[in-house]
């Protein structure tokens, strides 16, 4: 048998095979995917669900002068396999190797970068845009899925698509499933769709779209047959493709919530790597999980909120034990936000759990739904800092410089999963105004972390040691292991002269426990997983200058710069963040 995936480095190639074998070509590609995702781990569902597509839209359209745009990226593993990264496929989201995501910066074929949803379609719509006005005939392609074209972005996309005359295609990725399972009222008319009840009009049209489809997304003949006829259909198009998510691997196909991005496991069998019998710590987002629905039982009032990470938030719990309570609003940031506000105004205690990358998408409705009404929404900011291995759009490392800006907000870091049990715990006490708790991806260092409830002053500092007075650390948020790491690896003449203060809250500080530190220790180093212009260690140097201090201030946190993917290890070290780096930073201090 022929190896065909071998011979192909770019989409010339793919378009040299006669049509009848495309079929065995997706079989090869299906299984090169799955043997490399088994070992190097990534989002392995989405990229098996479009194998098909991703061959038909290279074999019809003259890639990269037609331009390919993927939603999310999520799914665009088989387009890098097939423009030019076969070979480089085993580095995907490894530090220094390619990204999980398109990247502009990696290939010509990746002509948008993405990593966030309902973008596409807008992003399409500019480049067809820009070829009209440029004279150039080519094609637009986006591909976006059920779950990303009920984002609020992409319905502006396709508004203004609609009135235009622009060559823009848009294929509808239809298998029912975002990250969790698609909710919604476009979900349930797309569902009819394909069911062949739908009884309104068809919606696409409605907005101006040549619509066609629904047509099997695994049919490689259908789809080569209805993409070249759509190469010379004029105007805005619309392909309505149904697929299976996981699609080639019967686990996959089974558990697509799992195995969107299920880490390692037998390329054969399919079964999941075995964990460590040993207990764990918990995970932050299960802390917050477990704990809301522990409050909710008691406090009636108690909402939950995510935009479409109900599973990664842990929300689910909640919404299993009250799903009349808890909300999954869909890939819909803005919604969320201003959901939640509403909710506020009426009594209700909204917990808005969104990723930290995420809230960026809501920044608008957080300064003028939330704050600037002083609504007592409790934002629970997920996967704050350097998340890992799907790199710079997914780090949460720019929400203490864009939060710390706005009036009415208090932002709290907690060291550790027990005070993140507590910060929530007071957070529903009654605070009469809106409170951000940002917490990390992954696993926090205490086992035995169900405590009884313990109330937190807003404002107030947690844990510090104090040895002695000559260099004082002072961090926020969970990467006080790392300073606590550090200091156990300095010399002990330098352990003594050096102490550390976990400050807790970004806004408002502690003031009366700043004006001591900066009265007794000469030198201050500030440590966050933040970026550092606007972030928590600037908040100090605001404080030390409006207070005429002239201690000597070194602010550690992550450069002025987007941070690849890598593991989380290899990123800290990559910044100097690491316990090693940290602690050769304070010995040179003290030295």
């Amino acid at each position: 048998m022929t190896n065909l995936l071998e011979n192909i480095n770019s989409p010339a190639d793919l378009r040299k095979l006669k049509a009848e074998e495309l079929s065995e070509l997706a079989q090869e590609l299906r299984k090169f995917i799955i043997n490399i995702v088994a070992t190097k781990e990534g989002h392995l569902g989405a990229s098996l669900g479009v194998v098909e597509l991703t061959i038909a839209l290279h074999y019809v359209f003259n890639t990269p002068e037609d331009l390919l745009i993927w939603d999310v990226g999520h799914q665009a593993y088989g387009h890098k396999i097939l423009t030019g990264r076969k070979n480089e496929f085993h580095t995907n989201r490894q530090f220094g190797g390619i990204s999980g995501f398109p990247k502009r910066a990696e290939s010509v074929y990746d002509t948008f970068g993405v990593g966030h949803a309902s973008t596409s379609i807008s992003a399409a719509l500019g480049m067809a845009i820009a070829s009209m006005i440029k004279g150039e005939k080519k094609h637009h392609i986006a591909v976006i899925g059920d779950a990303s074209i009920a984002g609020g972005m992409a319905f502006e996309g396709l508004n203004h698509a609609g009135v235009t005359n622009a060559n823009l295609l848009i294929i509808l990725n239809d298998n029912a499933i975002g990250i969790d399972p698609s909710v919604g009222a476009l979900k349930k008319y797309l569902t009819n769709v394909k069911k062949g009840i739908q009884e309104q009009d068809n919606i696409f049209e409605a907005l101006n779209f040549n619509y066609s489809g629904p047509i099997d997304g695994h049919d490689l003949k259908s789809l080569v047959k209805e993409c070249e006829r759509l190469k010379s259909v004029k105007g805005p198009k619309l392909l309505h493709v149904t697929t299976t998510k996981g699609k080639g691997l019967k686990q996959a196909e089974e558990d697509q919530v799992k195995y969107h991005a299920p880490g390692r496991f037998d390329a054969v069998t399919g079964e999941l790597a075995a964990g460590s019998n040993k207990a764990q710590p918990p995970k932050y987002q299960d802390v917050f999980g477990l704990t809301i629905v522990e409050l909710a039982r008691k406090n009636k009032n108690i909402v939950g909120i995510t935009p479409a990470m109900p599973t990664g938030s842990s929300l689910t719990f909640m919404m299993n034990e009250m799903p009349n309570r808890a909300f999954d609003v869909g890939i819909a940031e803005q919604h969320a936000v201003t959901l939640a506000a509403g909710m506020a105004t009426q009594g209700l205690i909204p917990f808005c759990n969104i990723y930290s990358t995420f809230l960026q998408r809501a920044y608008d409705q957080v300064i003028h739904d939330v704050a600037l009404q002083k609504l007592p929404v409790i934002f629970c900011l997920d996967r704050s800092g350097l998340v890992g291995e799907d790199g710079a759009t997914h780090h949460g490392v720019f929400d203490i410089s864009f939060l710390r800006c706005i009036p009415n907000l208090i932002i709290c870091a907690p060291s550790n999963v027990i005070e993140l049990r507590n910060i929530l715990y007071t957070s529903q006490l009654g605070l009469n105004q809106p409170i951000a708790i940002r917490y990390p991806r992954g696993r926090g260092q205490i086992l035995d972390w169900k405590k009884p409830f313990s109330k937190i002053e807003i404002g107030k500092a947690g844990k510090f040691v104090k040895n002695g007075k000559e260099l004082a650390v002072l961090s926020i948020g969970a990467i006080i292991s790392a300073v606590e790491k550090a200091f156990s690896l300095l010399p002990e003449e330098y352990i003594e002269k050096s102490s550390y203060f976990d400050m807790r809250f970004v806004k408002p500080l502690d003031e009366i426990l700043l004006h001591e530190i900066f009265q007794e220790y000469p030198i201050i180093v500030t440590i966050e997983d933040g970026c550092i212009k606007g972030g928590f260690g600037s908040a100090i140097l605001e404080f030390a200058a409006s207070n005429n201090y002239k201690n000597k201030m070194v602010n550690l946190g992550i450069p002025d710069q987007f941070i690849e993917h890598g593991n989380t290890e290899e990123l800290f070290e990559s910044v100097g963040l690491a316990p090693n780096d940290l602690a050769k930073t304070l010995s040179g201090l003290l030295s």
